[in-house]
């Protein structure tokens, strides 16, 4: 195994899963790399897409392919990756916990991972609070526009205020989320739909936990039998991989083939805010974060995990990513697993600068376009309660929905405005996930960086 330096430590590492590829035989081309390869099917998948939607709009064909091909292709694909999330998860994180042996350098880094995120969050959402309040895109919608995508969205939007008016809407945003730390019945928590990853974590650690506490003899069968899930969980994730660049083709294409670039026009002051705020949070604030307190190159860092930024795009969900992002920071960054296992696991979950920014950026376009002012006070509750929404909502696609609906009622916005962003929500899912995957990342290169400058 080849022996590199990274982060300032040496050590043994494999060959990067992600971009493997086997090595041609004498005269045939050699395989390009996979990152290439899932780049190439979303070319191909947003031209094949914006093409049927500008020439074959509303075509009955259209609607009849995405549903019996297009469609069940992606979601195969998610379904496949969501599958391995909860043996890997588990598996990692209670390995991860047990390796680290020292409870003290257990709660240095969850102490350091947990600032880390609750400060770059901030950050995000007052990047979006600022680009919202310069452009005011909820003041340039035109009237007419802002009508017909309610009526569009109107029965979607009911459903989803509807959902997010469960009971536990009358706690206050911080006990829903500290609610949902500790499983009263894990098996329970993981059988949900989506499973509750903050309960799948929390007792992964404690079993890692226990496993570090205890005499080796005592759990040397149940670490072998986690190591073995572990492994399984890997190979699995390398071969899922494989089909990445067709499913991500087909979950783009249909996508763009159904709302294609009006809708994009129609709400372009919106996309331009939120688009303009994650990209300055990507290669501004991670930039920076990686040089200065992960003490490596950007450039070095964006290249090793363009992988995850892909996955993370095309699939829109920080748990389906999960696997290729733990992936990515073991052999493509070189941090070590009991480092990568804790931060990332945690971090799919309660680590979601995009989703923060989103937030932010949704509730105030909402509220200028409902001509509701909002306070400099009650603009400070928006960041509180978006930072707040990074921790709790859901790694999923559009998990982000019903705490912006929880938000939009608190300071007094009608709910059913959510209609109007429903249709480009999913194109902006894409992008806010891929600031997440990227986020927990550089949190991961951080804390790594520490613990190595202790050893």
């Amino acid at each position: 195994m080849p022996r590199v330096i990274v982060l300032g430590w040496a050590f043994s590492t494999p060959e990067p899963l992600v971009n493997k590829t086997t090595p041609a035989p004498a005269g045939m081309r050699q395989p390009r790399p996979l990152h290439q390869r899932i780049f190439l099917g979303l070319a191909i998948g947003a031209l094949a897409g914006l093409a049927v939607n500008t020439w074959s709009d509303g075509a009955p064909w259209v609607t009849a392919f995405i549903d019996n091909f297009t469609q069940p292709v992606g979601q195969i694909f998610l379904n496949l990756l969501l599958m391995v999330v909860v043996p890997l998860v588990f598996s990692s994180l209670a390995l991860g916990v047990a390796g680290l042996g020292d409870m003290k350098r257990l709660g240095r880094v969850g102490v350091r991972s947990f600032l880390y995120c609750l400060v770059i969050s901030a950050i995000s959402v007052l990047i979006g609070l600022t680009l919202a309040n310069v452009f005011e895109p909820g003041r340039k919608l035109d009237p007419a526009v802002s009508s017909a995508l309610q009526e569009r969205y109107a029965q979607d939007a009911g459903q989803r205020v509807a959902a997010a008016a469960t009971p536990t809407t009358q706690q206050s945003p911080l006990a829903q989320v500290v609610a949902t730390v500790i499983p009263r019945n894990p098996f329970e928590s993981i059988a949900s739909d989506p499973p509750n990853m903050l309960h799948l974590m929390f007792f992964a650690m404690m079993v890692g936990i226990a496993l570090a506490l205890l005499p080796v003899q005592e759990v040397s069968g149940l670490v072998t039998a986690l190591e073995g899930l572990f492994a399984v969980s890997s190979k699995l994730i390398s071969l899922i991989m494989e089909f990445a660049p067709y499913a991500v083709a087909c979950l783009l294409f249909g996508n763009l083939a159904l709302f294609g670039i009006d809708l994009l026009a129609s709400l372009g002051w919106f996309l331009l805010t939120v688009l303009l705020g994650l990209g300055l949070h990507m290669f501004g604030v991670y930039s920076l974060a990686v040089r200065w307190l992960g003490r490596m190159s950007p450039r070095v860092f964006f290249r090793a995990v363009r992988t995850a930024m892909l996955t993370a795009f095309s699939t829109s969900s920080s748990n389906a990513t999960l696997p290729t992002t733990l992936a990515v920071a073991e052999q493509n960054l070189g941090i070590p697993k009991q480092i990568s296992s804790f931060v990332l696991t945690v971090g799919a979950t309660a680590n979601q600068n995009g989703t923060a920014l989103y937030e932010g950026v949704t509730v105030l376009f909402l509220a200028q376009l409902a001509g509701v002012d909002l306070s400099l006070g009650q603009q400070l509750m928006v960041v509180y309660l978006a930072i707040l929404g990074g921790i709790g909502t859901a790694g999923v696609p559009a998990g982000s929905i019903p705490f912006i609906i929880g938000i939009l009622a608190t300071i007094g916005v009608d709910p059913g405005l959510i209609a109007i962003v429903l249709g480009v929500d999913r194109v902006l899912d894409m992008c806010r996930t891929t600031l997440n995957v990227t986020g927990d990342l550089t949190a991961a290169v951080y804390v790594a960086r520490v613990e190595a400058g202790r050893e």
